[in-house]
């Protein structure tokens, strides 16, 4: 019997402090969401010149980047079904591997390493991109061939 009050009351309470945090949610003064700008129309001579590609911000905060990441000179991640970018499949231009990536993000720059252990700098990939593509960093390693090991590389 009184494990039934017990329980009753701590589902009670539960129900209180979670009506009361919904409480408090309503009350904040959220800031609006700002619209979009629109893209400006191309001029008419533009024709002939090719399009760029819309620039996309980070978007994440400064201190979860991987560029700046404080006495991080690098960050690595696997990648094991094929890399897609921009509609093409990325292929080791050594041994024609597509497959079981790791991903290498130095500076800007975003470097792809093969089963085989060749490494091949991809212009086409950025650190935005690795950060919007990679997870928490899990582990912090001492040197590239320690991380390499651990990935199974």
């Amino acid at each position: 019997m009184f494990k039934r009050i017990r329980d009753n009351r701590e589902w009670y309470e539960a129900q209180n402090a979670g009506q009361a945090m919904m409480e408090w949610a309503q009350r904040q003064q959220f800031p609006e969401p700002s619209a979009a700008q629109p893209e400006p129309a191309p001029a008419a001579d533009s024709a002939s010149s090719p399009v760029a590609a819309p620039v996309v911000d980070d978007f994440l905060p400064p201190d979860l980047l991987s560029a700046s990441s404080a006495g991080v000179t690098g960050m690595m991640m696997p990648w094991r079904r094929p890399l897609v970018v921009d509609g093409e499949v990325r292929e080791c231009p050594h041994c024609g591997a597509y497959r079981n990536w790791v991903l290498l993000a130095m500076g800007n720059n975003v470097w792809r390493r093969c089963r085989e252990g060749h490494e091949t700098l991809d212009p086409d990939l950025d650190t935005a991109w690795f950060n919007r593509h990679s997870g928490p960093m899990e582990h912090n390693f001492g040197s590239l061939q320690e991380g390499l090991r651990h990935l199974g590389h």
